[in-house]
């Protein structure tokens, strides 16, 4: 199992990149959570085996089609046991 964490830039917030993210990992066994960030990128976090990991990783390059994804940043994280896939809330907001 590993883990990685995305932050992407670009068109990416009110394109349905969370959704789209989130029925993706699902379909793919892959846990974590995905979240909005006040400077308008998108934060997730995927936890799995390496090959669905890696596949959400690669979708995050190209997100859904309305998404214009200009930059992706990502981080190797200790794998914590996540289940299940989440759309958080953004920092300082809340549903």
């Amino acid at each position: 199992m590993i883990r990685r964490r995305v932050v992407v830039s670009g068109n990416v917030q009110g394109v349905f990149f969370r959704d789209t993210c989130r029925r993706m990992a699902s379909g793919l066994g892959v846990a974590g959570w995905v979240r909005n960030l006040p400077d308008g990128t998108v934060e997730a976090v995927f936890e799995g085996e390496p090959e669905a990991v890696q596949r959400m990783v690669e979708w995050a390059h190209e997100g859904p089609p309305m998404a214009s994804v200009d930059a992706v940043s990502v981080h190797e994280e200790e794998p914590e046991g996540l289940r299940g896939f989440e759309l958080l809330s953004t920092p300082g907001e809340s549903w």
